[in-house]
């Protein structure tokens, strides 16, 4: 393969990837815990809302503490889920530019 035809595969791959990245930090990512607990995140792992059962109440500071570990996990199930996709899209291109000597992630 000539150059002129590398540069052109090359230009072609960062844009898809640049695509796929776009793609997934638009993406909204919805985690629960203990079916009171919504977490919304952005693939960029910026957190878009948390939603409490409006059902939910609290008896005591148990339960304030119970609340406060069900938002961590929901927001650590929404990372996971993050980076699992992020892994599965772009794990491709990591493979490709791993074999020219390039590493971007």
């Amino acid at each position: 393969m000539n150059q002129q035809a590398m540069l052109r595969k090359i230009q072609k791959m960062q844009k898809e990837m640049m695509d796929t990245q776009k793609q997934i930090e638009e993406t909204v990512f919805t985690a629960n815990a203990g079916g009171v607990v919504s977490v919304d995140m952005y693939g960029t792992k910026e957190i878009k809302e948390v939603r409490i059962d409006p059902d939910f109440e609290a008896e005591g500071k148990e339960d304030y503490e119970m609340l406060s570990d069900m938002i961590v996990a929901a927001s650590k199930e929404a990372y996971r889920q993050i980076d699992k996709t992020t892994q599965e899209k772009m794990g491709k291109y990591q493979a490709l530019l791993g074999g020219m000597g390039g590493g971007l992630f």
